[in-house]
């Protein structure tokens, strides 16, 4: 259960990082609240994984969710630049993430 808790933290972490832009700097108010609630639902739902995941294995999980759904959101929505580098670098992020899952 805590397994699927923690890629409910790593999904609202990519929520929160699209967040971010929308504040333009933290000057708009209502963006900036989504953005602090989806941050603290992210932490919140992490600390709660944590539980029963060891901490280095959660964070990196987590941290790694959030990178692969950050980079593959700017590409779809943003149309940021997809390089060789890039597709290489999800592959190794989401293989350290099955094997962490699968060696926790």
């Amino acid at each position: 259960m805590n397994w699927l808790i923690l890629v409910g933290a790593g999904l609202v972490e990519v929520a929160w990082s699209q967040s971010i832009k929308p504040t333009q700097n933290f000057t708009r108010p209502l963006p900036t609240l989504v953005s602090l609630l989806l941050m603290a639902a992210a932490v919140l739902l992490l600390s709660i994984a944590m539980n029963s995941i060891p901490v280095g294995t959660a964070y990196a999980v987590f941290t790694g969710i959030g990178a692969v759904g950050a980079i593959l959101l700017g590409v779809l929505v943003n149309q940021d630049p997809m390089s060789l580098g890039r597709v290489l670098a999800l592959a190794m992020i989401t293989g350290g993430i099955v094997l962490a899952r699968l060696t926790g």
